[in-house]
């Protein structure tokens, strides 16, 4: 098992980005969480096997219809053997 933790910037809110990242990460049986930023990012934490993950984050780097991703920055986090996929209050 793998868990990235992720920042996307650019405009990600008002999108329906957190709720769609949730239905792929399902549909990818990723698990882990999702919120928005105060500063207008979106944070996330991913985890699963290598393919899940890539699937997840390629699906990330463009976002739904609507938004646009400027950058996503992804880092290796420790992972929780965490299951399901919850979208998080506003942070």
């Amino acid at each position: 098992m793998r868990r990235v933790h992720v920042l996307v910037s650019g405009d990600v809110q008002g999108v329906g980005y957190r709720y769609t990242l949730r239905m792929v990460a399902h549909d990818a049986h990723a698990s882990g969480w999702v919120r928005n930023l105060r500063d207008g990012r979106v944070e996330a934490e991913i985890e699963g096997t290598d393919a899940q993950i890539d699937q997840v984050l390629a699906w990330m780097a463009e976002g739904p219809p609507g938004a646009r991703v400027d950058a996503a920055t992804v880092t290796d986090a420790a992972p929780t053997e965490e299951r399901g996929f919850e979208v998080r209050r506003d942070r």
